[in-house]
């Protein structure tokens, strides 16, 4: 297999948001060079944008560490948001009664090339 056509992934797993909150930060950053998304991510102020930056770099690390060829030509080929568990809570209401609310949480996978 050519240099050029390895993968490198990282993953950032039960991220305490939830994917829809995060998934608008991964669609501005498919398909563009790995330095650009940095780049593009750093200019939001959201959390969501800081998770997604966190695994891009983690992602780049590892081609870093895997010897990858040329660390400036690596492309975001796959951003992939998944919904993970969710954490059953309970809010006080009127009259004593309480009504169910869920913790999303999310997984995080970025994949270089």
């Amino acid at each position: 297999m050519a240099d050029e056509d390895r993968t490198y992934q990282a993953k950032l797993r039960y991220a305490q948001m939830s994917a829809r909150k995060i998934r608008p930060y991964a669609d501005l950053i498919r398909g563009k060079f790995a330095d650009e998304a940095l780049e593009i991510l750093s200019c939001y102020p959201a959390r969501g944008a800081r998770f997604i930056e966190n695994v891009l770099k983690s992602a780049l690390a590892n081609a870093e560490d895997l010897r990858a060829g040329n660390i400036a030509n690596l492309v975001v080929s796959d951003v992939r948001i998944d919904g993970g568990p969710m954490m059953k809570r309970f809010r006080p209401k009127a009259r004593g009664a309480s009504s169910p609310y869920l913790k999303r949480m999310s997984h995080i996978t970025v994949v270089v090339q």
